[in-house]
Parts: C-alpha cells; sequence; structure tokens
C-alpha cells in the first residue's frame, strides 16, 4: 500500500544511544532516518551529557526538523529519539516525542511505540493528585507515573510502574545517566538491542542499527528491560511474560523489509508470502506487477512461484512527502497519480496479476484498479499477501473503525465487484503464519479474527472514534 494515503496508519519509531565515542545527536538523526518510515508527523531528539538533558523536537520529517547546526548543539554521551505517525486532523506540537518531564533528580524523558488500553485510567487517577497534562498521549502518562514513583532510581520506578500499564508499549527512557529499553509482556511492538564501540543501543527495529554500523545482539524480550549505562548493558525482567503476540502486520508491511524479527528477515518472509499466493491462486498472465514498495517483495515471490514475469508497471514518486501545501479540487481528483504514475506501454493489452499487502477500506486500491484500466490492462487479478483485514487494532495501529473496514461488511466476491477486478485472493491464516517460519501462537492476528491478546474494556473503541472526532487526534 502506499505510504501517506492508505487508511491504516503506522506506528512510531523509537531509539536510543549510550556512548561516549561518537556523536550521539548525529548517530540517533541516522537511526531515525532509517525508521522514519514509521512516521512522519513528527520528530524528536534528547541528549544528556550525564547531568542536562537537552530536548530538540518540532513537526515534519526527520531532515526538515534538524539542522547540522542543531545536531552539533545536543552534545552528550546518550540520547533518545523518536519518530511519530501521523495523525488525522489537526497536529499538535505537544504529542511529539520524547516527552520530558521534571522529576527529582532532574529530568525524566521517555519515547513510546504503542498504546495503552487503560489510559483513561491512569490519566484520572493523576488528574485527581492534581497533576496537569500538556498533551493528549498515553506517553506523558507513562512518563508521569515514572516520575511521580517514590522508588528509589529509574530501574525501581520502571519495576513499580510497568505491570499497571496495560496494552501495547516498547520504550525508550533516558535519565542524565541511564538508558532502559522496556517491552510490554506481550511483545506486541518490537524492540531490540545492539553494540557500537564502547556503547550499546536501542532500537525499535535492527535497521536502526544497521545504518549507524551497531551489531545487532537480539531482541528485548516481552516483559523485559534493557538497562545502559556507565557499567554497560544488562537485562532484568520488569514484569512477567505473557502470551508472544508480536503484531503480525509487522511482518506484513510496517517494518522495513531489512530487518529482522523472530530471527528471521522480513524481506525473505514477505517473497514467501507472495510464493504461497501463487499456489493459492494460480491465474494466467502476461505480468506479476507490484503495488510499491511494499507489495514489491510479495511480487517477486509470485513471479519466482508462478514463472509469470515481474513488472513494475506502476513508478512511484518517491519525492512526493508530506507537505503542508493543500492540492487545489482540480488536483486532488487526480488522487493516487500525485504517488504513482502505470508504464502505459507495458500494460496496454496485458492480463495482470497486481500484489499489495492488504486492504483496509479499499478506496484506494479501487483508484489504482481504475488507473490500471484507463492505461490498457486487459485483465485484472489481484492478489494480496495477508487474510481479509476485519478488526480494528486498539494497540498502537490506526485502523478505520471496524464498520470503515471492508472486509468487515463485504465477502471476497463483493469486494471483488467493489473494485473492478477480475479475480481477488488474499492469502489464508496458514500460509502467511508458516512464511513467517514461527507459529501462529506467536503472534497478534487479532485484525484478522478479532481475538485480541489483552482483553479490550468494554465501549474502548466507541471512545476512541469520539475523542478522534472531537480533538482531531489519535493516539500513537
Amino acid at each position: 500500500m502506499l505510504r501517506g494515503i492508505r487508511a491504516r496508519g503506522e506506528k512510531c519509531g523509537v531509539f536510543a544511544i549510550y556512548t561516549r565515542q561518537g556523536e550521539v545527536a548525529k548517530l540517533t538523526y541516522f537511526a531515525l532516518y532509517a525508521l522514519q518510515h514509521r512516521g512522519q508527523e513528527s520528530a524528536g531528539i534528547a541528549v544528556s551529557d550525564g547531568s542536562d538533558i537537552m530536548l530538540m523536537k518540532d513537526m515534519g520529517l526527520v531532515s526538515q526538523v534538524f539542522s547540522e547546526g542543531d545536531l552539533n548543539s545536543l552534545t552528550g554521551h546518550l540520547a533518545v529519539g523518536h519518530v511519530r505517525y501521523s495523525t488525522t486532523g489537526s497536529p499538535f506540537w505537544e504529542n511529539a516525542q520524547p516527552i520530558e518531564v521534571p522529576w527529582r533528580r532532574g529530568s525524566l524523558v521517555v519515547a513510546h511505540n504503542g498504546n495503552l488500553i487503560n489510559t483513561d485510567e491512569l490519566r484520572a487517577e493523576l488528574e485527581e493528585r492534581g497533576q496537569r497534562f500538556r498533551s493528549t498521549s498515553d506517553t506523558e502518562v507513562i512518563a508521569l507515573l515514572l516520575a511521580r514513583s517514590e522508588a528509589p532510581d529509574i530501574e525501581e520506578a520502571v519495576l513499580e510502574v510497568a505491570p499497571r500499564l496495560r496494552g501495547a508499549f516498547s520504550l525508550a527512557i533516558m535519565t542524565e545517566d541511564r538508558i532502559i529499553g522496556l517491552r510490554d509482556p506481550y511483545g506486541i511492538r518490537p524492540l531490540c538491542v545492539g553494540s557500537l564501540r564502547d556503547g550499546y543501543a536501542v532500537s525499535s527495529e535492527s535497521c536502526g542499527l544497521d545504518i549507524i554500523g551497531a551489531d545487532y545482539i537480539r531482541e528485548i524480550g516481552p516483559g523485559e528491560m534493557a538497562i545502559i549505562d556507565a557499567d554497560g548493558l544488562r537485562f532484568r525482567r520488569a514484569v512477567e511474560e505473557r502470551k508472544p503476540s508480536l503484531c503480525i502486520f509487522e511482518f506484513i508491511y510496517f517494518a522495513r523489509p531489512d530487518s529482522f524479527l523472530y530471527g528471521t528477515n522480513l524481506y525473505h518472509a514477505r517473497k514467501n508470502m507472495g510464493m504461497a499466493l501463487a499456489e493459492e491462486a494460480p491465474v494466467e498472465a502476461d505480468i506479476v506487477m507490484p503495488i510499491p514498495d511494499t507489495g514489491i517483495p510479495a511480487a517477486i515471490g509470485f513471479s519466482q512461484a508462478s514463472g509469470v514475469p515481474f513488472g513494475e508497471g506502476l513508478i512511484k514518486n518517491r519525492y512526493v512527502g508530506r507537505t503542508f501545501i493543500q492540492p487545489t479540487q482540480d488536483i486532488r481528483r487526480l488522487g493516487v497519480r500525485l504517488k504513482l504514475n502505470p508504464l502505459t506501454l507495458d500494460i496496454r493489452g496485458k492480463r495482470l496479476v497486481v500484489v499489495d499487502d492488504s486492504i483496509v477500506r479499499g478506496n484506494t486500491t479501487r483508484e489504482i484498479i481504475q488507473m490500471l484500466k484507463a492505461a490498457g490492462a486487459r485483465q485484472i487479478h489481484l492478489r494480496i499477501s495477508s487474510p481479509p483485514d476485519k478488526f480494528p487494532c486498539f494497540y498502537g495501529i490506526d485502523t478505520a473503525v471496524q464498520s470503515e473496514l471492508i472486509a468487515s461488511s463485504k465477502s471476497v466476491e463483493e469486494i471483488k465487484d467493489f473494485l473492478g477486478v477480475d479475480s481477488l485472493h488474499y492469502l489464508s491464516f496458514e500460509r502467511l503464519v508458516r512464511s513467517t517460519g514461527r507459529s501462529r501462537e506467536e503472534f497478534c492476528l487479532a485484525c484478522f479474527d478479532g481475538e485480541y491478546p489483552i482483553p479490550i474494556p468494554e465501549g474502548l473503541g466507541l471512545s476512541k472514534c469520539r475523542l478522534e472526532k472531537e480533538n482531531g487526534v489519535r493516539s500513537h
């Protein structure tokens, strides 16, 4: 699917580093660049020199927020960085991360990927104790709970607060002299740790380590925290591990294809999904083409397994990023052509197999199909490398509400007719999971089967929709 115009939102990216050999602000900048796909609304970096913390954050892409002069002014040997997923409605600077709050030893900085499902309860408790909030994010709630803890140090404060957090959270926490990476007991959101020179780094994905030359060590386990300070790296159990439930969409779409999760390279997993599609739903065709960029590995796999030649078909404009210039109505009618343009000479008269990772509302997919038809495609056979997306996510992925998910109310045949394709096939549960090299029990598949690993409080979905409409924001 197209990043930036699809219905499904993206998650956030977190990064933290501790090293005395290197400019940590610049290392964090490049790591956030590698994690930019996880969020394009805002970016922030906080740096500590052991006694003071400096924080800089703003709306926009990493390259828009920081100049070389900014990075030169952020001096120290500890840093935490964050990229935030674009919201609907008006963006708010206050929700940009990392979030810094005062605590008795100075300052506390928190960067968060995920979503709590008991935020209202925790926020109300803090408000009753006289706490005022500057943002609408649950990250600030977490930071304030840690800051208000009477534990002797930040490590013990995490042990006190972590069991109270319900939902998905991968956190990078920094004080003046220490970094902690923390993952929720279900491991819904990814987080890993690597080594660099004399120090260590924590990253949402391994690609954030690769770009700065860090050596991957391992994933931080569910309910585990990684503590990095002057004594090095150590791990400690923060909360009892529950059923492993990594979000399956990390494998399908969200994480970069060069990253590793569960010890598996995502490019190869996605190629396996495409090969499985070719076995489940073969079709006579002239070209296999992806909807770029995330459909590419699956399309290559489909081509290799089927023997149908691979072709691009659609060219993506890679310089169309987030813009504050509103298009005119005439330009808006062009829709996806702002980001994609068909190779008419390669499409005209051809039977196409079009491969994508998922369908959410279906509107963008239908626009793309209409564009391919206008380019002269003779047949269009759509193959999706995941099962039908029927249920909303409450753990940090902002899908549409359930009534807006096309597969929640339409059959596959009805979706085929709505999109206007000659055939449509979704990858089966069994072949999707097999493509990852892991077992079904190790994933959260709630968006497909409605079985949420962490029980969702009654009415949360309705309150979430109401909050989005009233405030014009979504949880990250």
